[in-house]
């Protein structure tokens, strides 16, 4: 018997990172869930996240204090009900990965009472931060993904890529419902159709378009793509997170230094010892990442620095390996012993604060399709996304997501047949160095002309090279058989091209979005919204 090229199942989840697991863990006792991993089921940005997860626990703190500073962070344009909404569900999301079995750090008191031990980061006023040592994604990620390995009602797909949504609209039906999607199978080197009644992109972020990034390969933009193609608006796609402090080595330039060894004391300093964010912000190594990164930034290019350096090595050495195995581990493996020197560091593109937009139940524009986690605009994050709201924001959204398709699970029917891939008039291509060309030239220009500090030039430069890329793309992809590359490039130059626009829009400088030309506030900021030339408004379904 031929290995199907067509599957069929109640719910597809596109992602295996915290949002796309714990979805499937909570659909699984009712439906049919396949799972499309786009490498192993575990490799994701969840893996690689260091510091934690929010959630008021301490009898000092409360939900009013992270609603609070989350809108400070944000820079007035948080969805403060959506942020009332995240911060109230934290203690419930923590309760629910204890019960899984994640194993966030505790503390025994003086009177021998164990409690979980809360660290604190920028933004943040309180310790709030439940973690995992430094490496509370790894904890979250093992433990949801043998959770998922476990479950009949589960079917997990690895080293699949979504290429594109099926919907009504594109087959000619009525309304705009998601049916199913083409994906591309890199064991098999061939594309096969998924049916689903219902779909979750949970695809993470696109900070693979830049040139420096703390992410994994996998972020390349996917489901933002791929839902802007299907008809949906996206947000905020100028607001790119770069964090603060990736280690700047030959040996190891992707690694991220976690915000959390400044919530532990960790101090920023030039080349010559001097510390310089109390120049900047009166929080000092505190102060939001926006803030920490433009800092940094300022610093390297006023001095002509490579690099700027974190110092955590005046705190006790067993503090330090109690609290940072991973970092130490990690550091010591480049030469360098952070219980005595400095950290060199550089800012890094990190987190995608825009997306595709969605209500508070994770509904996007088009019936039947949800996104959940980075891929996603909440309107959580506003223009800079606090530390450690992101995992949080997962588990809360993909709880809710799942709530919401049980609900409507036995009244929407088994999609229809769909047309298979046609792949007739392709041909293999002879010229696979063009991907590679168009895509490094990609990640280095958005670096150079989207970056931290931003101008009208710049961006006008940085959208005239997206113009010709895409015209190029294009008809490679029309012309050639598919490959995970040639995906990946078509998906990162749209979304340049999306957060290019999205930065033209927006006349003013706010969190992450800092331009010479507009270098002040506008009394009332909005949202930036993309609109897809195929959107069509979505019928009340409530």
């Amino acid at each position: 018997m031929k290995d199907p090229v067509e599957y069929l199942c109640d719910v597809l989840i596109i992602g295996s990172g915290a949002a796309g697991l714990s979805l499937a863990l909570k659909l699984a006792d009712h439906a049919r869930v396949h799972v499309l991993s786009k490498g192993p089921l575990a490799e994701g940005s969840t893996l690689y996240a260091q510091g934690g997860i929010a959630a008021v626990f301490d009898e000092t703190d409360s939900i009013e204090s992270h609603v609070a500073d989350t809108l400070i962070a944000g820079a007035g344009l948080c969805d403060e009900a959506v942020v009332q909404l995240t911060a109230s569900n934290a203690p419930d999301a923590i309760q629910w990965l204890i019960g899984q079995g994640v194993p966030f750090d505790t503390e025994e008191s003086a009177q021998g009472e164990s409690s979980y031990h809360l660290t604190r980061e920028g933004g943040h006023s309180h310790r709030r931060i439940f973690h995992a040592a430094d490496a509370t994604g790894r904890a979250v990620q093992m433990t949801l993904t043998e959770q998922v390995q476990q479950h009949p009602n589960i079917h997990i797909l690895e080293r699949v890529n979504a290429l594109d949504l099926i919907t009504s609209a594109k087959l000619g039906l009525p309304g705009n419902r998601v049916l199913g999607a083409y994906v591309w199978n890199r064991n098999k080197e061939r594309v096969e159709t998924v049916r689903a009644r219902f779909i979750a992109m949970a695809t993470g972020g696109a900070s693979k378009v830049y040139q420096y990034t703390s992410n994994p390969d996998v972020s390349s933009g996917d489901g933002i793509a791929m839902a802007w193609r299907a008809g949906c608006r996206v947000a905020n796609m100028e607001f790119n997170q770069f964090h603060p402090t990736s280690l700047f080595h030959p040996a190891d330039n992707n690694f991220l230094l976690s915000e959390a060894l400044r919530g532990e004391g960790a101090l920023l300093k030039r080349p010559d010892g001097s510390r310089f964010m109390p120049d900047y912000d009166e929080r000092g190594e505190l102060a939001p990442r926006d803030i920490v990164a433009r800092a940094i930034d300022h610093e390297m290019k006023r001095l002509g620095a490579e690099c700027m350096y974190l110092d955590i090595s005046h705190q006790p050495a067993d503090f330090i390996l109690k609290h940072f195995p991973t970092i130490y581990e990690r550091c010591l493996k480049v030469g360098i012993d952070i219980t005595r020197q400095p950290m060199p560091v550089v800012p890094a593109a990190h987190y995608t604060c825009g997306g595709v937009m969605v209500d508070q139940q994770g509904c996007t524009d088009i019936e039947g399709l949800y996104a959940i986690g980075e891929v996603s605009y909440t309107g959580l994050h506003g223009a800079n996304r606090m530390a450690s709201n992101s995992l949080l924001e997962c588990i809360v959204f993909a709880r809710a997501a799942g709530e919401d398709i049980l609900d409507k699970l036995a009244d929407t029917p088994v999609p229809p047949v769909l047309p298979l891939w046609d792949e007739s008039q392709v041909a293999n291509s002879d010229e696979e160095v063009v991907i590679h060309h168009n895509w490094h030239e990609l990640r280095l220009f958005m670096w150079d002309y989207v970056g931290i500090v931003r101008s009208n030039k710049r961006l006008e430069r940085a959208k005239r090279r997206i113009d010709l890329l895409q015209q190029e793309i294009q008809e490679y992809y029309a012309n050639f058989r598919v490959s995970n590359n040639l995906l990946e490039l078509r998906n990162l130059v749209q979304v340049a091209e999306l957060i290019v626009r999205s930065a033209m829009e927006r006349k003013e400088s706010r969190g992450l979005h800092y331009t010479l030309d507009y270098p002040e506030q506008l009394a009332d900021p909005k949202p930036t919204i993309m609109v897809p030339s195929n959107y069509m408004v979505r019928k009340a379904t409530r």
